[in-house]
């Protein structure tokens, strides 16, 4: 059963600076910031985290009387249905854009995408096609203007763990190992063999918890320096691995090199202890995993809704936003864009995309990356893939990775 009862637990909002991301990947790629097109404004001031957005107004008995018009709807593929409508309220009008998935469909998957290095952005239409999907939609938050890279967790069903946290930025969208979807929290378990003292906190994250100790490899792309240190420049450690040993350890960061087989980051207490126990030749053998092993998982920054009750507690800020949620009865996956900072669409608070997650059927539900990140790309009614909402900065922005729904015909 499902409760419309908002919790009032404290939430902390992810801080996004704006800016374009610092090239990642290889150099001979054009990477984001050196497009053959020449330099773009790849992202505008507004971002779904850290910037405030138009202030809604306050809610009375005629906020929640709406009308619903201009309702179209069409398959994507089998299990996959296209959904869109206009809506207006006191507050004002909204466009919404609903890809409603039935994960039991023969042929067909729900993925993690993403350009190859974790640090690569490119636009979600670019992102999906890497994949042959059929559509899909943004993905996590991201480390816009230092690395580029997602601040949570994101598992490929072919390439495995490819970046976490083991604490910090963990509710996810998954699907399990009997190949059901569902929403939770999801710590990462990470350990270096013969080091047990040693405490891993990240794989290929953005930036290394202060105090703690990361691990990037080759998937990360290329090094960046002390932005994984946010600055710190004292009691940082790096050591490299190749072939299982250590071939150097050293107290400055590398950027811009290539990751020969497996670096290790410490800061703090972690750097001491790379330092002391790490020499050249050292053995070094890590072992990391999700809990529960699913076989795709990518997360978002907060649940919406969690065992049917609205998790969400800010209804004042208005954004374009993106949400995927699971119906518990049904199994569907419940994949939501609403556009925004138009006069066509003036986007969503927090608390409103939870109660319109719970009107769909959403029993679990989280937001995921929002702003001007907010893109759905899917077929079109004439079956070519196009994007089917209306980003806000005008054009689709650079992404870190996205949900990817895939068919092939079995």
């Amino acid at each position: 059963m499902r409760i419309r009862l908002t919790l009032s637990a404290g939430l902390v909002a992810c801080a996004l600076a704006a800016g374009a991301p610092a090239l990642a990947g290889n150099p001979s790629d054009p990477g984001p910031d050196r497009s053959p097109d020449g330099p773009r404004k790849l992202h505008p001031k507004h971002t779904s985290g850290g910037e405030p957005g138009v202030i809604a107004a306050p809610r009375t008995s005629a906020s929640f009387r709406t009308t619903t018009t201009d309702r179209v709807s069409w398959r994507v593929a089998p299990g996959v249905q296209y959904t869109r409508w206009s809506q207006t309220d006191a507050r004002g009008p909204i466009v919404a854009h609903l890809l409603t998935v039935d994960p039991s469909t023969p042929g067909l998957k729900i993925d993690y995408a993403s350009m190859g290095a974790v640090r690569r952005v490119a636009p979600v239409r670019d992102i999906l096609a890497t994949d042959g999907a059929v559509a899909g939609v943004n993905g996590d938050f991201y480390d816009i203007g230092h690395t580029g890279a997602p601040l949570g967790l994101g598992k490929d069903r072919q390439r495995g763990l490819l970046h976490a946290r083991q604490d910090g930025w963990n509710n996810a969208f998954f699907i399990n190992r009997n190949g059901r979807a569902g929403i939770d929290d999801l710590p990462m378990t990470a350990k270096v063999l013969y080091h047990p003292q040693v405490h891993v906190t990240n794989l290929n994250s953005s930036f290394v918890t202060p105090g703690g100790l990361g691990i990037y490899t080759p998937r990360f792309g290329r090094t960046a320096g002390y932005a994984v240190t946010q600055g710190q420049t004292e009691r940082v450690r790096q050591v490299m691995v190749r072939d299982g040993r250590v071939v150097s350890n050293r107290a400055r960061l590398a950027n811009d090199a290539v990751i020969p087989g497996m670096m290790l980051v410490g800061r703090g207490d972690n750097a001491a202890l790379l330092r002391k126990q790490f020499p050249t030749g050292t053995r070094v053998k890590v072992q990391w995993s999700l809990r529960g092993r699913p076989q795709m998982a990518i997360s978002g920054n907060r649940f919406l809704v969690h065992d049917g009750i609205i998790r969400a507690v800010d209804d004042r800020e208005l954004h374009p936003r993106t949400a995927i949620g699971v119906d518990a009865d049904t199994g569907e996956v419940l994949i939501l864009v609403v556009d925004g900072r138009s006069s066509r669409s003036r986007g969503y608070t927090m608390v409103e995309l939870a109660n319109l997650m719970i009107d769909l059927g959403a029993d679990e539900a989280i937001n995921l990356d929002g702003g001007g990140s907010s893109t759905m790309v899917g077929r079109n009614r004439k079956g070519r893939t196009a994007v089917l909402n209306t980003p806000s900065d005008g054009f689709q922005r650079w992404v870190a990775n996205a949900v990817a729904i895939e068919y092939h015909k079995p």
